[in-house]
């Protein structure tokens, strides 16, 4: 059970170790791109590729799965960014249960969105953990885990890709240990746990008062989608790439200077961030410097981050 891009190499792994996928349940096709035609999810169009029968249910809450899981009788449930919470009923179906890929290291950042909120609260380390799935959110026993280390450079998009082949190998030595019954799942410590709630366009918003080390990291965290966002007059300017600058001792959000390295504004703590890439409202995306070649930007224009009352 998965549905995007990061539950792919999952199930390339698991079929490359010769399980028998006997079915793959996703989400339903979703309107895509400017002409809002439906679109396959990415774990539909590689099971499609292998004649792996594909169910894709609007709800899964009131027995829908029943007969396919009554047809396939499957012995284990692998879970990869489904993006729904199993009911009892196909929890209990399996004979060695329902297990999950999670992109932390459970107890922490458990929800729906771990890697954006690792990379955006400046974390130098995550990594993936799978566990035997319970009716809470996130809360069953861990079976294994890795680590993984996070670079000042590396985005949610980076972490996605690492994160996605490192969780694919964790899946299958899970799936093999169960296979041996050398499994030993370890509880977790719920007062250790944190969260990570999907990630709204509004948590997006750049707050200018915040350090640059802070506003950076939303910056990363939130590459590419929904992406971090200030304004320039009434005009939203997404955000791409930014680097800590230098020190400053003037307004929060106040543009110092745009020239090759990039757009270098003020931010709290004293020190700028320096803007690498970015997308006005109505324009493609492009360095700052390119950006003006078209576009007058003078210098001591305040970004907006739409809280004033901040500021």
């Amino acid at each position: 059970m998965g549905t995007p891009d990061f539950a792919v190499p999952a199930l390339k792994s698991l079929i490359s170790a010769g399980h028998d996928i006997c079915a793959v349940v996703t989400r339903p096709d979703r309107p895509k791109g400017r002409g809002m035609k439906l679109a396959p999810p990415p774990v539909k169009e590689l099971a499609s590729e292998r004649s792996i029968p594909v169910f894709q249910p609007k709800s899964i809450k009131g027995n829908e799965l029943a007969g396919v899981l009554e047809k396939y009788r499957p012995e284990l449930i692998a879970v990869v960014a489904y993006g729904k919470i199993l009911p009892e009923y196909i929890l209990d179906f399996p004979s060695h249960g329902c297990i999950n890929l999670h992109a932390s290291l459970l107890p922490r950042y458990r929800g729906a969105a771990p890697i954006q909120h690792a990379v955006i609260n400046g974390e130098k380390i995550t990594g993936v953990s799978t566990m035997y799935m319970a009716e809470g959110l996130d809360t069953g026993d861990v079976i294994l885990q890795l680590e993984c280390p996070i670079s000042d450079e590396d985005t949610s998009e980076s972490m996605f890709i690492k994160l996605s082949g490192l969780g694919a190998g964790l899946l299958v030595d899970t799936v093999r240990a169960i296979e041996s019954g050398s499994v030993t799942a370890v509880p977790q410590n719920d007062s250790l746990a944190t969260y990570a709630p999907m990630i709204k366009k509004e948590d997006c918003r750049i707050n200018w008062n915040r350090n640059a080390n802070q506003v950076c990291n939303l910056i990363r965290g939130c590459y590419s989608m929904p992406c971090a966002f200030t304004f320039i007059g009434n005009k939203r300017v997404k955000v791409m790439r930014a680097t800590p600058g230098a020190a400053h001792s003037d307004f929060p959000g106040k543009i110092l200077k745009i020239d090759s390295d990039g757009m270098e504004v003020a931010a709290g703590g004293g020190i700028t961030v320096i803007i690498k890439e970015m997308q006005v409202e109505g324009s493609k995306r492009m360095t700052p410097v390119e950006y003006t070649r078209g576009h007058d930007i003078p210098s001591g224009i305040i970004l907006d981050d739409g809280q004033k009352e901040d500021l």
